[in-house]
């Protein structure tokens, strides 16, 4: 595994490092906005998670965020901030961080959200061999198929692309069970396979970008149940 961990706190930098060498994993620091846009565009696909924090120098994380997600709409990022306001940890998971660690953060747990990111990441990468050798899905609704070893989805006769892992367990839980309604901590339980400390406001971030991934495609197949969570129906209104 590569990390690229973005943050201008020194001694934030040192901790970390020593919990990184001891995992044995390859990592590189960069400590404002402009060094971190420069390491990440240099190789973008060298890079298997990105740690950023969003209070840098020279250029602020939220627009580093847009910038890494412009590039590279999969790449796992999560978002190390010490603003624990609800608007500003709604907007980071809007503009496509896959999951936040809010400051200061217990160096453990950190590293127990980037084994558990990079293990989803793993799994959602192409297998060409495999996709050619078995055009299978093996969840199948009316305008709706899934094949969860290849990760390919088609959405109303249209493949889906660029989802990030989180935005494919989250369809892949809510499409397993059609018109099945579920609870934003029930979502919460199932797609984030660790105890999550987060707000339950991280699964409607997560919905809203996967509709908005969705919805050139023909109608919403993602429905909102009020008061109580969110279901998959693909039956045409």
């Amino acid at each position: 595994m590569k990390i690229l961990m973005v943050e201008d706190n020194q001694s934030v930098c040192e901790m970390m490092e020593m919990f990184l060498k001891k995992e044995g994993w390859d990592y590189e620091f960069a400590y404002d906005g402009l060094e971190a846009e420069e390491k990440f565009n240099e190789n973008p696909d060298e890079w298997d998670i990105i740690l950023l924090d969003l209070n840098l120098p020279k250029k602020d994380g939220m627009q580093v965020a847009a910038e890494i997600r412009r590039v590279s709409p999969t790449v796992p990022l999560i978002m190390l901030t010490a603003r624990d306001t609800e608007s500003d940890q709604v907007m980071g998971l809007e503009l496509g961080a896959d999951d936040y660690v809010t400051k200061p953060f217990s160096a453990i747990t950190l590293i127990a959200r980037i084994k558990s990111l990079y293990r989803r990441s793993q799994l959602a990468a192409p297998n060409k061999e495999t996709a050619e050798g078995n055009p299978t899905y093996d969840i199948q609704t009316k305008n709706f198929k899934m094949n969860t070893k290849t990760r390919e989805v088609v959405l109303h006769g249209q493949t889906v692309t660029d989802l990030t892992p989180k935005e494919f367990d989250l369809l892949k839980t809510l499409a397993s069970k059609p018109r099945q309604v579920f609870t934003r901590e029930q979502l919460l339980q199932l797609v984030w396979d660790y105890e999550y400390y987060g707000d339950e406001r991280t699964v409607d971030a997560h919905i809203k970008k996967l509709r908005q991934k969705l919805e050139d495609l023909g109608p919403q197949v993602i429905k909102t149940v009020w008061g109580v969570g969110y279901k998959f129906d693909d039956e045409m209104d």
